[in-house]
């Protein structure tokens, strides 16, 4: 299984980015998907997923803001993150669980990992 994000840059606060991920390797949409995301010298935490029935679950730090879907057909994740504040820059990734699971914001449970891509929003 391979994951590759994109969509990352820089932006002012207030302004959007879509992030994409995109998954080969596997073709099973019960695949659970997240989003994750890490500041240099903190652990990286769970911003949102997508369990193996389509429900979706967010961290409270991004509720409201950011929409996290998947594309079966194409095998791509996306993040969409909207109302962005200076607090959401980070490195962000996308991780992949094998099926059956809950969509969880829970690092250890996810199987595989993308390398990353950055979003930096200024104030």
């Amino acid at each position: 299984v391979q994951l590759v994000e994109s969509g990352g840059g820089s932006v002012q606060a207030g302004g959007s980015l879509r992030l994409s991920c995109a998954a080969s390797g596997y073709t099973d949409s019960r695949y659970c998907m997240g989003w994750f995301r890490q500041v240099p010298g903190h652990l990286r935490e769970g911003v949102a997923a997508i369990g193996s029935d389509g429900s979706t679950s967010y961290a409270d730090t991004v509720k409201g803001r950011f929409a996290i879907s998947k594309d079966n057909a194409k095998n791509i994740l996306y993040l969409q993150m909207n109302s962005l504040k200076p607090e959401d820059t980070a490195m962000y990734y996308c991780a992949a669980q094998r099926p059956w699971c809950g969509g969880s914001l829970l690092k250890y449970r996810y199987n595989y990992w993308g390398q990353g891509t950055q979003v930096t929003v200024s104030s």
